[in-house]
């Protein structure tokens, strides 16, 4: 039996803990052309680029989900509409990575990089707004380069 039930597009959205005034704006920026395309934005649900990526997809109408590190859901930014709280810390970042349709990366660190690593291993398409040298990314240079996706 097939279904005709659609499904929305999800949009990983991952980068820092922290966030600088540039990359807030730039993970702010992100968030607003997820919601404004219809798309569900999916991120690690904390601060820093979630932080700021949620905002602004909330900020444009959006809907945000938040896969949690931990076991409480308040631990969420409060931008976070539905909240998941996994229990196993950064391994989490598998299910941040295989639950998109497309992953965004950003300027971050380690967990960002297994993200894009795990992103690529499930077949997902990053594109590469955080300047990382991993080969089979989607350049962009900045949000004009974005829209043009």
């Amino acid at each position: 039996m097939t279904s005709s039930r659609r499904q929305k597009i999800t949009v990983s959205v991952i980068g820092a803990h922290e966030a600088t005034a540039k990359t807030a704006k730039l993970a702010y920026a992100v968030g607003k052309i997820v919601a404004g395309s219809g798309c569900v934005l999916v991120c690690g649900g904390l601060d820093g680029l979630m932080k700021e990526a949620c905002r602004g997809a909330k900020e444009a109408g959006g809907l945000t989900i938040g896969i949690l590190p931990g076991k409480d859901k308040m631990d969420a930014n409060e931008f976070v509409d539905i909240a998941l709280p996994t229990t196993i810390g950064y391994s989490r970042n598998v299910i941040v990575a295989a639950s998109a349709d497309i992953v965004i990366a950003l300027p971050g660190s380690f967990g960002t990089e297994s993200e894009i690593c795990y992103a690529r291993v499930y077949g997902r398409p990053v594109i590469n707004l955080g300047g990382w040298k991993i080969s089979g990314l989607i350049k962009a240079r900045n949000i004009v380069e974005l829209k043009r996706i």
